[in-house]
């Protein structure tokens, strides 16, 4: 059994618009010591899946099974749930600014969060962690800036402040939801070799939200597209980039920059993602898709292998086989990969 197990994971809110359908039907697992990446758009979905198995989305109707550990995450108690966070699976969220209170130095913060789970650890002991921490993560002086408040910390500092809280306990699971969104690209490639290093050095499991496919490339053993809250295509880095099979991948890659005269111009995904309260019948990407064809239009697909490949799944209905889906690229495209 992985560390983690999603299966059949739905979310949904009502507003007086209606039923936000935000997560519909997701499953995923992560092992100890890997990376599972997620992305897709804004409004996929992504972030809501990991807010709710560390029940942080008040309000919902949930429904499916969060195994870790094996006992079910949405089954806990608040107290039960308490002692999860932090000590077990830990977060980092896209703003450090908003995470870190203003009026707390950053040390005392992560001093306390150490303590509310180690009840006999001294202020001493714990402030002696905290100062590791941040030169674990890279904190330069950190005897001195543990006494800092947030806004003295430049965004890659505090970002990485948030690593240094989150693995103050060694968490069997890391959640990072846009850890990198804000940052420039020298301080992105800081924070995710800190992540990384942390990973390699106590195994910890990552899930890492994006929509930066830079990063998953980077970062990602196994990848999961997500697309108006339902996975659309499930696969191992390698394969999601070389042999990617759902016309949204397709397109997702295909609108990232090319080098040199590779192309001249960005290929973007035509349309806009739909309404999550009044989603669209049969393949939700249908209405944006270049190859949709009737029964696109009537029938919503499942998961299926691509190839025969068990890791590798895809919920279209063009061919599942390499050489009929490169003929429907050459055909509608006028190419062979998506690039």
């Amino acid at each position: 059994m992985a560390l983690l197990e999603i299966e059949g994971l739905r979310v949904s809110f009502p507003t007086t618009d209606g039923l936000v359908q935000a997560v519909r039907g997701v499953s995923f697992s992560v092992d100890t010591g890997k990376t599972l990446g997620i992305v897709g758009e804004s409004g996929s979905g992504k972030s809501v899946s990991t807010q709710t198995i560390m029940g942080l989305t008040r309000g919902a109707q949930i429904s499916g099974q969060a195994t870790f550990r094996g006992r079910d995450l949405l089954k806990l108690s608040t107290k039960e749930m308490q002692q999860v966070r932090g000590r077990e699976i830990a977060m980092i969220f896209q703003d450090p600014l908003s995470s870190l209170h203003p009026y707390y130095r950053v040390g005392w913060q992560i001093i306390e969060m150490i303590r509310a789970h180690e009840h006999g650890m001294s202020k001493a002991t714990a402030r002696k962690r905290a100062v590791e921490l941040l030169t674990l993560v890279g904190i330069p002086q950190p005897q001195r800036r543990v006494d800092d408040f947030p806004h003295q910390f430049s965004g890659g500092m505090r970002q990485r402040a948030m690593i240094a809280m989150a693995m103050a306990l060694n968490p069997a699971l890391l959640i990072a939801d846009e850890p990198t969104t804000a940052l420039d690209v020298t301080v992105q490639a800081q924070v995710l070799k800190v992540i990384k290093r942390l990973q390699e050095e106590f195994g910890t499991a990552v899930i890492l939200i994006t929509h930066d496919l830079g990063v998953i490339a980077e970062m990602a053993d196994d990848v999961v597209v997500m697309y108006a809250g339902a996975i659309q295509e499930q696969a191992p880095r390698d394969r999601l980039f070389y042999d990617n099979h759902h016309p949204y991948t397709e397109g997702l890659l295909r609108s990232l920059p090319g080098y040199g005269s590779e192309r001249e111009r960005l290929l973007s995904i035509q349309g806009q993602p739909p309404s999550l309260i009044n989603l669209p019948g049969g393949c939700k990407f249908h209405p944006r898709c270049p190859y949709a064809f009737d029964r696109c239009l009537r029938e919503e697909p499942e998961l299926t292998a691509v190839d025969l490949h068990p890791d590798h799944r895809s919920a279209c209905w063009l061919p599942h086989t390499a050489a009929e889906r490169q003929e429907a690229r050459i055909r509608v495209l006028g190419e062979s990969v998506a690039r």
